[in-house]
C-alpha cells in the first residue's frame, strides 16, 4: 500500500502504482488540510469576491465575471471544453501515474477541492478504472491542461475509460466498480487540470527505465571489450580520483568488476596494443555523465511530485489566494531534453562498437561475424538497422523546450512544451533499447569465435541468458525475431538482474 501525504512520493512508489498496481491510500491526517482549503473557496463564493478560475473566465477570458449560480458550471464548462486531446491513447501505466501524481498534489491541501474528489480519483486507480486520454495537447504551461482534462472529464462521468480490458463510457465505468461520477463545485475542475503530471510522469518512467538501460549498456560494453580485446586498465580506481565526478566513479566500479575472472582479458595481457578506442576505454566517463543526469533529473521529479502544480493557490496558513506559475513545466521540459541527449549518446556509443565488432579489420574477428563469408551476410544488416536508429535519434533528441508558440490570446506567452519532450524521449529511450539489444547480439557472436577461452564470470552469466533464447548464428536467417527477443529481455532487465547475482551494480 502506498500511502499518499503530498510530501513523500518517490520514483519507485510511482512505478509501483503505475506498473504494478499497487494499492493507494490517503494518509489520514491529509483530510484536515484539504478541508480547511475547501473553506477559504467557499467563503470566496458566500463574498463573492474576484478570483481566478474561481468566479473569472479563464486564460484570456479572465476579464469575464461569473455569476455565483454559474459558478459549479464554469467548472463543468472548463473540462468539456479543455478535453480535446488527439492521437493515439497514452499508455495505461502512464495514465495511472498522472492519476497518482495529481491525487498527491491535491492532498498537500493548497487547491480547494473537497475531500470525495481525491477519494474518487484513488477509487478510480485501486479499481484499475483509467480514463482514455490522447497523447497529444499539452503545451506545458497552464500545466498538461488537455490530458488533466481527459482524467477530469472521466471523474465527471463523460468521456471514455478503460476498465477490465474494455473501453467504454466513464459513467459505465464507474457503475461496474461500485464508484459515482461527481458534480464539480467551484475551483474543482481548474484544480484538476492545471497541474505538470504528464510531464512529471515521463520523467518517472524515463528515469526508471534509462537506470535499466544504462545497467544493460555496461553489460553490453563489456561483452564487446571483451570480444574486441580490450584491456581493464582504464577502469582502475586510482584514475577515476584523479577526476572525481560520482557517475564516473559509479560506472568505473561497474566495469571493473564486470571484467573480473576473465581468461579472455588475461590471454593478451602482453600485447602490443598501447590503447583501446574510445569507444572502449572511455565507458566510464560517457556511461558516468549518464549516472550523472540521471541523478540530476531525479531531484527534479521528486521534488516535483510533492508540489503543488495549480493555480491560484489557496494558502491555508493565511487565508490568501495568489495567483502564481506553479503549473509551468520548464524545469521539467529541461530535464527531459537533457535524458534525451543523455540517452541518445548511449545509443550512438553502442552503434560505435556494434561497427567495430563487424569491421574484421578493427575487431581481427570474421567480417560481420560470420565465417561463411559471402555466401552469408552475418551481422551485416543489424548494424544498418542501429545506424538508422542512431540517425532518428538523432533528430529527436533536437530540445523542445527551447521552442514557444503563445497560446490564449497571448496571456499564455511562453510555454514550456515539456508534454512533447517527454513523448519524443520515450522514443528515443524505445531505440536505444533496441541499439543495445542488438550490441548484445552481436558481442556475443563474436564471443563464440574466442572460444575455449573464456570472458569473466558476470559476462558469461549474460552470454549464458542470451544463448538460452537465441541461438548462434551459424548460418544467415532473418534476425528481427532475434532483435525483437533481445530488445524485450533489456526492457524487462532480466540479465541485469542475471548478472547481478554475481556483480551488483549501481
Amino acid at each position: 500500500m502506498i500511502e499518499i501525504d503530498g510530501d513523500h512520493l518517490r520514483i519507485e512508489d510511482v512505478i509501483a502504482v503505475a506498473r504494478n498496481f499497487e494499492k493507494v491510500c490517503i494518509k489520514a491526517d491529509a483530510k484536515k488540510k484539504i478541508e480547511e482549503s475547501r473553506k477559504i473557496v467557499e467563503k470566496i463564493i458566500e463574498e463573492e469576491r474576484t478570483v481566478y478560475g474561481v468566479s473569472t473566465g479563464f486564460g484570456d477570458l479572465v476579464r469575464v465575471r461569473i455569476n455565483r449560480k454559474d459558478v459549479d458550471t464554469l467548472q463543468q464548462n472548463l473540462v468539456r471544453s479543455h478535453s480535446c486531446g488527439h492521437g493515439k491513447l497514452l499508455p495505461t501505466d502512464l495514465v495511472r501515474a498522472m492519476m497518482l501524481l495529481r491525487a498527491n498534489s491535491l492532498v498537500k491541501g493548497y487547491s480547494g477541492v473537497r475531500y470525495e474528489l481525491v477519494e474518487l480519483l484513488v477509487g478510480m486507480l485501486n479499481n484499475r478504472i483509467h480514463p482514455c486520454i490522447p497523447e497529444s495537447g499539452s503545451v506545458g504551461a497552464s500545466g498538461d491542461l488537455i490530458p488533466l482534462a481527459h482524467i477530469a472529464l472521466a471523474v465527471i462521468g463523460e468521456g471514455e475509460v478503460e476498465v477490465d480490458g474494455e473501453i467504454v463510457g466513464a459513467d459505465e465505468g464507474l457503475k461496474r466498480k461500485g464508484l459515482k461520477p461527481i458534480k464539480l463545485k467551484a475551483k474543482e475542475g481548474l484544480a484538476l487540470i492545471n497541474g505538470t503530471q504528464l510531464m512529471n510522469a515521463y520523467l518517472c518512467f524515463a528515469i526508471h527505465n534509462i537506470h535499466n538501460l544504462l545497467k544493460n549498456a555496461q553489460i553490453a560494453g563489456i561483452m564487446s571489450l571483451e570480444a574486441l580485446k580490450g584491456t581493464d586498465q582504464a577502469f582502475r580506481k586510482d584514475i577515476q580520483k584523479l577526476r572525481p565526478h560520482e557517475g564516473q566513479k559509479k560506472s568505473a566500479e561497474n566495469l571493473w568488476n564486470l571484467l573480473r575472472g576473465s581468461e579472455i582479458l588475461k590471454s593478451h595481457r602482453d600485447c602490443p596494443k598501447v590503447q583501446d578506442p574510445y569507444t572502449l576505454r572511455c565507458m566510464p566517463q560517457v556511461f558516468g555523465a549518464v549516472y550523472d543526469a540521471l541523478d540530476f533529473a531525479r531531484k527534479i521529479a521528486e521534488v516535483e511530485m510533492n508540489s503543488v502544480t495549480d493555480n491560484p493557490i489557496i494558502l491555508r496558513e493565511s487565508g490568501d489566494v495568489v495567483s502564481g506559475g506553479n503549473f509551468h513545466g520548464q524545469n521539467l521540459a529541461m530535464v527531459l531534453d537533457f535524458l534525451s541527449i543523455a540517452t541518445s549518446y548511449l545509443g550512438s556509443f553502442s552503434e560505435r562498437r556494434i561497427a567495430r565488432l563487424v569491421d574484421s579489420k578493427l575487431s581481427e574477428l570474421p567480417p560481420f561475424l560470420t565465417d561463411k563469408g559471402g555466401l552469408h551476410s552475418g551481422f551485416m544488416m543489424p548494424h544498418y538497422l542501429a545506424a538508422s536508429l542512431v540517425n532518428e535519434n538523432k533528430i529527436l533528441s533536437h530540445p523542445a523546450s527551447v521552442d514557444t508558440i503563445p497560446v490564449s490570446a497571448n496571456q499564455e506567452d511562453f510555454v514550456s512544451m515539456g508534454a512533447n519532450a517527454g513523448k519524443k524521449l520515450m522514443k528515443i529511450i524505445d531505440n536505444v533499447q533496441t541499439i543495445i539489444a542488438i550490441e548484445y547480439l552481436a558481442s556475443a557472436q563474436a564471443l563464440e569465435f574466442l572460444k575455449p577461452l573464456k570472458p569473466s564470470r558476470a559476462i558469461q552469466i549474460a552470454f549464458n541468458h542470451i544463448r538460452k533464447r537465441i541461438q548462434k548464428l551459424d548460418v544467415d536467417r532473418a534476425m528481427y525475431r532475434d532483435i525483437e527477443m533481445m530488445k524485450n529481455m533489456v526492457k524487462s532487465g532480466e540479465i541485469v538482474r542475471a548478472v547481478e547475482k554475481e556483480v551488483k551494480l549501481h
